[in-house]
């Protein structure tokens, strides 16, 4: 029953169809709370597979036309960058504050020497040319090799202007940010720090939401859900809406019949997933999925161990660099190493792991085909092609 609470609450209940163009999507951002970006196109960016996997008409132009052009979405940071609907960036005032100081210090030691002198000299770049990418400043200073960390100190600088509420990202050529003073992005209303809640109410707004969208959760979850506030400051305000009334405690069965404490809401008995029955569409979820952000809890609630080996050392790797879990229902099944290979022209799948105790049916099979060849536009090809044996059923 959990699981479907949580997946109710991740927008993975029902099948995913329906019009998806800008309005839709926002709905669906809404929905999240935010969705994470991440450059890596395996198959498609983690961004558009999350969408894809909640809205199966959804292209890429859709989110780009919201966030762009219909600025029905601001660019910041949760746990990682993310684009989130632009009516709650008031709501960030609190982290952009927060930012500037833990960002001041820790970038002295990180970065390069020499991005706090070319902040307003960014500013001013960006006040009389318009919106501008990091390499449209610093030019004359040194480009390091040492990697994406390896900022110039003007680089650092947008991006300390951008953490902090000077400036907004308006776009993105490729990947790279296009940056513009945020007086000129967003309304007034909006931008406006004495418009922005005071810490005890962005706090009161981070944690109700984190709770609504998770369905349940400890304070340490709730905390780390838009990662703005600490752990401290959740668990107080849990213990304060537990003697309100506004929640409650309850036990979390996992996959493995073990139980966890957490807390939710009173209404959570009537809960809409708690009847739903999940679809039996099969799913290919992204690494960066919301429903798998949190290893932990995905783990307890699944009994799905799971690691993005892209960080592991290819020996080590017991999968493989880029691999998707299969959603099936309220199960996750399988998990498959594929990768689109668009000089090729065809989505190629390497190897696939159903999940202990899991037959791959024929019926399994061809769903999973099925929804490959669903993703084709998403991935930019038009054929599906599999590696011989593809197939691990006995392990890897």
């Amino acid at each position: 029953m959990a699981r479907r609470v949580f997946m109710g609450r991740h927008l993975l209940i029902d099948t995913p169809q329906g019009d998806a163009g800008p309005n839709e999507m926002l709905e669906v951002v809404r929905g999240l709370g935010f969705v994470q970006l991440d450059s890596i196109n395996t198959v498609a960016r983690a961004h558009d597979l999350i969408l894809f996997t909640r809205k199966a008409r959804y292209m890429p132009n859709a989110l780009k036309t919201l966030y762009e052009q219909d600025k029905g979405l601001f660019e910041h940071w949760t746990h990682d960058a993310a684009v989130i609907p632009v009516e709650f960036y008031p709501y960030w005032q609190m982290r952009r504050e927060r930012d500037a100081i833990k960002l001041q210090k820790q970038w002295k030691n990180w970065r390069r020497d020499g991005f706090e002198a070319q902040l307003q000299v960014v500013l001013d770049q960006i006040r009389e040319q318009g919106p501008l990418s990091s390499s449209d400043v610093g030019k004359e200073e040194a480009r390091g090799s040492g990697g994406w960390w390896d900022w110039h100190p003007s680089k650092t600088a947008l991006e300390y202007l951008w953490r902090t509420g000077a400036l907004s990202v308006v776009g993105r050529e490729g990947f790279k940010k296009r940056y513009d003073l945020t007086e000129r992005v967003l309304e007034a209303t909006l931008s406006d720090p004495t418009n922005a809640p005071d810490v005890e109410g962005a706090i009161d707004w981070c944690c109700n939401g984190a709770l609504d969208r998770l369905g349940f959760a400890t304070h340490a979850e709730i905390a780390a859900f838009w990662a703005h506030v600490t752990t401290a400051e959740a668990k107080a305000w849990c213990i304060a809406a537990l003697e309100r009334g506004d929640i409650i405690q309850v036990q979390v069965e996992g996959a493995d019949g073990t139980a966890k404490s957490a807390f939710a809401r009173p209404s959570l008995p009537d809960d809409a997933g708690l009847n739903a029955e999940p679809t039996s569409r099969l799913r290919v979820l992204s690494p960066f999925d919301p429903a798998l952000r949190d290893r932990k809890r995905a783990a307890h609630l699944f009994g799905f161990q799971y690691t993005v080996e892209m960080f592991v050392p290819k020996a080590r790797r017991k999968y493989g660099y880029y691999v998707f879990p299969l959603l099936e229902r309220d199960r996750l099944v399988a998990r498959v190493d594929m990768k689109a290979f668009r000089d090729r022209d065809c989505l190629h799948v390497k190897a696939l792991w159903p999940e202990e105790g899991v037959k791959w049916t024929s019926a399994r099979a061809k769903a999973f085909e099925a929804e490959l060849h669903r993703m084709i536009d998403l991935a930019g090809v038009s054929k599906v092609t599999f590696e011989d044996g593809w197939l691990r059923l006995n392990g890897v």
